[in-house]
């Protein structure tokens, strides 16, 4: 063979080489970014926070983990080839919402959604969560995020779902910035406006705080 031809050679498999490697490294990002986790019925859909208003406010006296930053979740229902959210929320209360239109609505907002699901030995209150989430359809958002039985916020009605079993618990709320040890500036004029008092160690949860369970496990971005 001549040494023409061997470079050609060479050349050819370099640039095969070459393609099969980007087609890898395309492969690689598409499972680490693009959503690859397949969905199970009672799958938790955490929604990430935003750095200023509401969204802020939550995270700044909420967050526990530098992985966990959320200020929504929702609870993941299968319907045979279909797949709904069932969350609670500002606009529209306590809903089922398409998984599609869910994931829209938090992409517009620039935020992503992380996938958490119960460890194996907790799957079985799946089953009787779905079916109390479904019969607390239709109430109306908790703005004031104090506990009542007329209306819900979104981590509010995750543990409602699955309080039978005790898979999350209620905690003393805190609306203190760790950076000043004094309440949020924000929390203090938001129930200010409300005429209420700053509830202070009243029991409540919030997304943060259901995504640092030890009965959770965190799959990847959605």
């Amino acid at each position: 063979m001549s040494e023409f031809r061997i470079k050609k050679r060479i050349k050819k498999l370099a640039v095969v080489g070459l393609l099969s490697y980007l087609m890898l490294l395309l492969v690689q990002c598409k499972n680490a970014y693009s959503g690859n986790v397949q969905l199970k019925n009672g799958d938790l859909l955490f929604v990430t926070a935003k750095e200023s208003g509401l969204s802020g406010a939550i995270n700044n006296v909420t967050q526990k983990q530098k992985t966990a930053s959320f200020d929504h979740i929702g609870i993941l229902e299968k319907e045979g080839s279909k797949m709904f959210v069932l969350h609670a929320a500002p606009k529209g209360g306590s809903q089922k919402q398409d998984l599609k239109d869910f994931i829209k609505d938090q992409k517009k907002e620039g935020q992503e959604v992380i996938i958490y699901r119960l460890k194996p030995e907790y799957q079985k209150t799946i089953p009787g969560a779905i079916k109390k989430v479904n019969s607390m359809l239709g109430k109306p958002y908790n703005f004031n995020y104090i506990l009542d039985e007329n209306s819900y916020y979104c981590s509010d009605f995750v543990e409602r779902a699955f309080r039978a079993e005790k898979i999350f618990k209620l905690e003393p709320m805190t609306f203190i910035d760790p950076k000043t040890g004094k309440t949020n500036a924000f929390w203090e004029e938001f129930y200010t406006k409300k005429n209420l008092k700053v509830p202070e160690g009243e029991p409540g949860c919030n997304p943060n705080g259901l995504a640092g369970s030890d009965k959770l496990e965190r799959l990847g971005n959605y």
